[in-house]
């Protein structure tokens, strides 16, 4: 199964697609299964779909050796002209954000792997940050403190940190959040948390996030396919 894990150095993308309809999203789901079944590029290491379940999307993770190698797929004839407009003809929105992973955190239970399983029934969130430039450092700095309480909260599986390399659909620069939980119930529980029972680390973080974003897009997700190179 692909991981996540702060010593590798290849690049992590994260292809996030809105619609406005369920069976778009089944269609979604459909064009980009056989993308990954047939994915054979140059630098090519994982891809890894999730179907929305908040909101209809999907998002796509997808693990590249370089940025060089995933260039090239997106110089491709078959990118520009087959991929790019079937996937315009049934979404709202495209964000394509390259990443590079800052910080992972997971429950002692999984050994300090964080994998991306779909066999596991992770209810997983994807939450991307805008932040001015300048402080993106922080808002990484920030969102990697002091996690470690994550661990005693019920139903915490894994959470990463991504800090925002580049991007087409997404204006200035970026944090993305990746989260994995046991459940919906869970996650929900840990966000409507009363602010006067939170750990102080949290309370303290989440108000310097507060100050420093700029935007906040968020959608939870369950993984539908992976598959890896090696496969």
């Amino acid at each position: 199964m692909p991981a996540i894990n702060t010593e590798d150095k290849h690049l992590t993308v994260l292809n996030l697609f809105t619609t406005d309809a369920p069976e778009k999203q089944d269609s979604l789901i459909q064009e980009m299964t056989k993308i990954v079944q047939a994915a054979a590029y140059e630098g090519w290491m994982s891809s890894t779909v999730h179907a929305g379940v908040d909101s209809p999307g999907t998002a796509n993770l997808i693990q590249w050796r370089s940025s060089v190698d995933l260039e090239n797929r997106y110089a491709g004839e078959e990118f520009k002209h087959r991929t790019l407009p079937v996937f315009g003809e049934i979404t709202t929105s495209i964000r394509l954000l390259q990443n590079e992973i800052a910080y992972a955190v997971t429950h002692p239970s999984l050994g300090g792997v964080l994998e991306v399983d779909p066999n596991r029934g992770d209810y997983t969130a994807i939450t991307v940050v805008g932040v001015a430039q300048e402080d993106q450092a922080e808002l990484v700095k920030v969102l990697s403190t002091d996690q470690a309480d994550l661990a005693d909260v019920p139903g915490f599986r894994s959470l990463a940190v991504f800090k925002g390399l580049r991007a087409r659909g997404v204006d200035g620069a970026f944090v993305v959040l990746y989260s994995q939980w046991e459940s919906k119930e869970a996650y929900d529980a840990y966000r409507e948390q009363p602010q006067t029972e939170q750990p102080a680390a949290r309370q303290t973080a989440e108000a310097r996030v507060k100050d420093l974003a700029t935007s906040v897009d968020s959608n939870t997700y369950r993984v539908v396919l992976t598959r890896s190179a090696e496969a």
